[in-house]
């Protein structure tokens, strides 16, 4: 189970925003930031932080920190369809151009037309797969009231 910690930006009838991002902090603490491109990238990108509803019925507050993940084989079947599915297309159709011996130029065209034809291929099975429950992140802990916690400290 891939895991994130997130913050809850609002919670509202039984739906919570909570707004997740890369932080430097793991990454800068990692042995092998050094040869890690996901490491390289967060430093010429932008801070990146995202927002993600989740449907969960415990109120929540503003502020309040929740685990959530999603399971590897999801994550696993996501990354191959968006990547792979627009380079099978690329190849399917350029080799198909290439076996009816088309001039480099068209085999070209065509390849390219295939890598959009997978793109779409994918996106509309994405959309397909939006609802399924095996691609919904759970909550794995909800984390204390920020009020609490400052209670705790305190005390």
């Amino acid at each position: 189970m891939v895991k994130e910690w997130a913050t809850v930006i609002r919670w509202q009838n039984g739906r919570a925003l909570l707004r997740y991002g890369s932080s430097t902090g793991g990454c800068g603490s990692c042995s092998a930031r050094k040869t890690c491109g996901s490491y390289a990238l967060s430093k010429i990108g932008p801070n990146t932080e995202h927002e993600l509803e989740i449907v969960i019925e415990q109120p929540l507050v503003e502020g309040q920190k929740i685990e959530v993940g999603i399971p590897e084989g999801s994550l696993i079947r996501s990354a191959l369809l968006v990547y792979l599915t627009p380079i099978l297309g690329l190849f399917l159709l350029a080799g198909l151009a290439q076996s009816l011996d088309f001039e480099q130029f068209w085999i070209a065209v065509l390849g390219v037309f295939g890598g959009i034809i997978g793109f779409f291929v994918a996106r509309n099975l994405a959309s397909k797969w939006r609802d399924d429950e095996a691609f919904q992140p759970v909550v794995l802990q909800i984390g204390l009231p920020p009020s609490e916690l400052s209670v705790q400290v305190n005390c």
